[in-house]
């Protein structure tokens, strides 16, 4: 939900799936595993921090799960590192049940947004109460993400109710990926539809995009985007953790990031974050530094 066609076509598969590895740190190893979801922020990020990181002398694998699993994984020190948690709301749930197995790392990116929006072309929808009204141009559907998702909860228990939609639209649950196919053929057609969706996201770029208004508030305020570390990481990796607590990305660099991302292709996510981080070398110096695995 800078903040993965990718997931968030799409690139919603990630970098690789490599399970192995995790544990270990500084002092006692180089081994490092990086869980994330199919949002497009944490595709970039995670594969953006494997390709600095492997340079660097760490053995960095990476592991794509949904988000309570991923929280969980984390708690459980299966994963050492979480890269997405966005809070305080979103990921609220998961934050009350784990915050005391797990290590707050800090804030990388201080305003997500979660949105409904709409292709600009439609013209007589600009409010999220204006969807009882105009509920039959979008066939009563509301195309949202997977049905675990923070913001899947949020619309479901808060903005349908809060503006009555319940017997007029209802929430269409899959996933990111399909989200985001159904937007893009809508918009080749001009086609009206309404979409869960949320800022970072490189569809703001791709697409003429508007988010509607929420004058009631149910889509919540500007969320911050946290990195998460299992019990005892800071402990493991005092040097990584200190250029964790210190990075951040721009609105600007992180569209950049994952449009080279996305542009590269399912499966290239990787090669794409690495050509990414040599075009921005200085950037990518100044934030790990003389970082080396021991």
């Amino acid at each position: 939900m800078l903040a993965a066609l990718l997931v968030m076509v799409v690139g919603a598969c990630g970098g690789g799936d490599d399970e192995s590895g995790g544990g270990g740190g500084e002092g006692g190893g180089n081994d490092l595993t990086i869980g994330y979801i199919a949002w497009d922020e944490n595709i970039a990020l995670a594969n953006l921090f494997k390709a600095e990181l492997d340079e660097r002398g760490y053995n960095v694998s990476l592991r794509q799960l949904d988000v309570a699993p991923t929280w969980q994984a984390v708690a459980q020190g299966e994963v050492d590192l979480f890269q997405d948690a966005w809070l305080p709301v979103t990921h609220s749930d998961y934050w009350e049940q784990y915050k005391d197995q797990v290590e707050d790392l800090g804030v990388w990116y201080d305003q997500a947004t979660l949105d409904i929006a709409v292709p600009s072309y439609v013209k007589n929808v600009n409010s999220i109460a204006d969807l009882k009204q105009h509920a039959g141009q979008f066939d009563g559907k509301i195309t949202g993400i997977e049905p675990g998702a923070g913001e899947t909860r949020l619309v479901e228990t808060k903005m349908i109710p809060d503006y009555g939609l319940g017997s007029a639209m209802t929430l269409q649950k899959s996933s990111t990926t399909a989200m985001l196919s159904a937007l893009d053929r809508a918009i080749q057609n001009k086609e009206p539809i309404v979409v869960t969706l949320w800022h970072p996201h490189w569809a703001y770029s791709r697409y003429d995009l508007k988010d509607l208004k929420d004058p009631k508030g149910s889509m919540g305020e500007a969320e911050k985007l946290h990195m998460i570390g299992r019990e005892g990481f800071g402990e493991d990796f005092p040097e990584l953790t200190r250029v964790i607590k210190n990075f951040s990305l721009t609105d600007k660099q992180l569209e950049e990031l994952e449009n080279t991302i996305q542009e590269a292709g399912q499966g290239q996510e990787l090669q794409a974050a690495g050509q990414w981080a040599q075009q921005n070398k200085q950037l990518m110096d100044e934030a790990f530094g003389q970082l080396q695995g021991q």
